[in-house]
């Protein structure tokens, strides 16, 4: 077997089981895949979990203040106007897709014992906002709107929006991207050493 054919089970085998161990036998069954494909079945497997093979390797939590502050430009603050504490917290997950990775991205030695990978970039997803945990903290209000908020319920979407936005940018610049490529590449190493096969990895 030529390690240019061995290199493309190698990749379809490794994505498999990734896909399997996320997304459970079911699925896989589903897909009209087995563990062990054959060289007809490979190429479909492959376009078939273009959309699933996400890697999810880190989780952030995150808690931020939210300090929103409404004034009123006619009227004093003890008349009008408020200022409002949000505390929202939630989850970030930082993941790697497989899905993209190509014959190139993995070169396995001529006596097959180690490959080269080349993984893609980890990736953040949106923040899960946990609302249990989210609520108004402190809110001072003017005589008029305290009037107003008895008629009726002042909206809280914009506070969670808010919270979102300051999670997700606090998320970018912490080091969860990082880790999920660094846990990525752990998996992976696992993974090929189960095989007898040792993994290095190159940008």
């Amino acid at each position: 077997m030529t390690a240019a054919r061995m290199a493309k089970r190698i990749t379809a085998w490794a994505v498999g089981v990734i896909i399997v161990a996320m997304a459970g036998p079911f699925i896989a069954s589903q897909l009209g895949f087995s563990l062990f494909p054959t060289k007809q079945s490979e190429t479909t497997l492959l376009i078939s979990i273009q959309d699933t093979s996400k890697y999810v390797a880190a989780v952030g939590d995150f808690e931020v203040v939210v300090n929103d502050k409404e004034d009123n430009l006619v009227l004093p603050d003890i008349l009008a106007g408020r200022q409002t504490l949000f505390v929202g917290a939630g989850t970030v997950n930082a993941y790697v897709d497989l899905s993209g990775l190509a014959e190139d991205d993995l070169t396995l030695s001529p006596d097959g014992k180690s490959v080269t990978v080349r993984l893609p970039k980890a990736q953040l997803e949106k923040p899960n906002l946990v609302q249990e945990r989210s609520k108004v903290v402190s809110q001072d209000r003017g005589v008029l709107d305290r009037i107003n908020d008895a008629l009726a319920l002042p909206e809280q979407a914009k506070f969670y929006k808010m919270a979102e936005d300051k999670i997700a940018a606090a998320a970018k610049e912490s080091e969860l991207r990082e880790r999920a490529t660094t846990n990525t590449k752990a998996m992976l190493t696992g993974m090929f050493g189960s095989m007898d096969i040792q993994a290095t990895f190159r940008d």
